[in-house]
């Protein structure tokens, strides 16, 4: 048997969902925190645009709702939306009282002073943020407080490798018990049990070539639920950035759409205006709309590149509330204020995730996934701009309640076995893992990007299956590192990726295929996938579906 670590609530993630779960769990209960890197690396910390919530007596719960649903192309579940929305404002006071420094607006009376934009899919100035630092703003914030919790402790530098579950370990049942995890300083896998589980490790953007999102986002909750036995849904439905800098020393580097917000046009090289020509709504048009306008421009003008230009607005206004983009353009040579920003689309949101319900709970007893890594039913076919900080507050709230509840009455896990790495070697051949790494990454942008058809979809079809195949050989010969579980979840997620896309016969939302151009009503309903090892909910879990 092992000497595990042993918690109340294991979270694994360190956003804002992670960390501000955190910080809502009551202080009796031991917590632990893990993060892949530094505890502030992840998605939250380069989120630049802002949290959607009502706060202005202009705006109306109903008016949030609505926009949601229009961007998410029928797909939204009605209620989640409206819980999400409705839970807004109070969780945007609770990140004040928590510190976070929000930009001020002293002449907006109706926002209690601060300033709000504007962005792509909203019909009101709703959009509250510090600068275009949002991201930055709450997740140090955050790690700060948590750091000071004597009840959390916190472990970063570990990747998870899989969840420990009764099924797994041949027991009746199927609760999870905790956690073998990686220590990527040492290579040593440690076992972490709890109670409660938390999956809340982000998105998936990195299993394609070009992406806004840092490293870490290699769908790693999403692969290891699945893998438990976990069902997921609507994993068709990848949210491509319109705007990205291009910029040969610039990596990942995200152009927030609240420069569209606050009226940055998107013109060809030649300065020819083209979101005119696609939709009525122009540059503030939906990003799945932007982003095929953009995707077609280049190819049809075979430029590398459009621009995005907002040198019309003043120099004072430009650098007071874009001052991170104005420095790291201008350290690049591009003078926002002067001339337009190169920019391409790149992978940025997974919308689709481990299914959960309103309290979210996933299948299986004792695991919840909250944030990036969950699939709500809040974003539907598409997530509006600002909607996903909103998703992570308020879902970490709703965790946390439940856990609460159910606390007392939950016993703690039976001892588990030791990760066993008797019969494992070292690597013998590093240039497997980054040659089939770099590989996924480039079929996945070329045969499941922003448009698709039923060819490309095989063509990425037969190669997972392939690259999977090698992939398990792999982890099953030799000792486990960073880099290697990393491909192992990206190829889990491009399978579960392209059989969504592939079941979904129809364009919708950010599904867009060039053999279903139409939308098909018969189809108005998220893409389900289960898993082999999937069993219906017994006993005391009582998981109630989302969707």
């Amino acid at each position: 048997m092992s000497n595990p670590n042993r918690h109340d609530v294991l979270i694994i993630g360190s956003g804002a969902a992670g960390l501000s779960l955190a910080l809502r769990l009551p202080s009796q209960l031991s917590v632990a925190v893990i993060s892949k890197r530094e505890l502030q690396e992840g998605n939250t910390l380069y989120a630049q645009g802002g949290i959607s919530a009502v706060l202005n007596a202009t705006d109306t719960v109903d008016a949030h709702v609505q926009d949601t649903l229009k961007a998410g192309d029928g797909l939204c579940d009605e209620a989640t939306v409206r819980l999400v929305v409705e839970r807004g404002p109070a969780n945007i006071h609770w990140l004040l009282d928590a510190g976070v420094q929000f930009t001020r607006d002293d002449s907006a009376t109706d926002s209690s002073g601060y300033h709000l934009t504007r962005e792509g899919g909203h019909t009101h100035r709703r959009v509250i943020h510090a600068a275009d630092a949002t991201g930055r703003a709450v997740e140090t914030t955050l790690s700060d407080l948590v750091r000071a919790r004597g009840n959390v402790e916190l472990f970063e530098h570990h990747a998870a490798v899989d969840l420990i579950t009764e099924r797994k370990l041949g027991r009746d049942g199927n609760r999870v018990l905790g956690a073998y995890l990686l220590d990527s300083r040492n290579n040593a896998v440690k076992t972490f049990l709890a109670r409660f589980v938390v999956i809340a490790s982000g998105g998936a953007s990195k299993v394609y070539l070009y992406t806004s999102n840092p490293d870490v986002a290699t769908g790693d909750g999403i692969a290891m639920g699945w893998r438990a036995g976990c069902r997921v849904a609507n994993m068709e439905f990848m949210q491509f950035h319109p705007t990205c800098l291009y910029h040969s020393k610039a990596k990942s580097f995200l152009i927030t759409e609240a420069l569209r917000g606050e009226g940055a046009k998107l013109r060809l090289p030649n300065g020819e205006r083209f979101m005119p020509r696609f939709d009525a709504r122009e540059e503030l048009a939906p990003r799945d709309v932007v982003a095929r306008a953009i995707d077609h421009e280049i190819k049809r003008t075979g430029s590398k590149f459009v621009h995005l230009d907002i040198s019309h607005r003043s120099a004072e206004f430009i650098t007071e509330h874009f001052p991170t983009i104005h420095a790291r353009c201008l350290a690049l040579g591009i003078d926002i204020t002067q001339e337009p920003i190169p920019v391409v689309p790149a992978a940025h949101y997974t919308c689709g995730g481990l299914l959960v319900d309103a309290r979210a709970r996933t299948d299986l007893p004792g695991l919840y996934a909250i944030g990036e890594t969950a699939y709500t039913g809040l974003h539907g076919a598409n997530r509006m701009a600002s909607n996903s900080l909103l998703e992570c507050l308020v879902f970490a709230e709703l965790a946390a309640a439940d856990i609460d509840a159910l606390v007392q009455s939950w016993s703690q896990p039976p001892e588990v076995p030791a990760w066993d790495a008797s019969r494992v070697t070292e690597p013998d051949e590093e240039v497997v893992i980054s040659h089939n790494w770099e590989e996924l990454r480039r079929f996945m942008w070329d045969y499941v990007g922003i448009v698709r058809t039923n060819k490309r979809l095989q063509r990425a079809k037969r190669r997972v299956d392939l690259l999977r195949q090698e992939i398990i050989e792999h982890y099953s010969h030799f000792r486990v590192e960073t880099d290697l579980l990393e491909l192992r979840n990206l190829v889990d997620v491009a399978d579960l990726i392209v059989q969504s896309a592939q079941r979904r016969r129809e364009s919708r939302g950010l599904h867009y295929t060039l053999d279903f151009l139409q939308q098909d009503p018969s189809q108005l309903r998220p893409t389900l996938l289960i898993p082999d090892r999937y069993r219906p909910r017994t006993g005391t879990w009582g998981r109630v579906d989302s969707g």
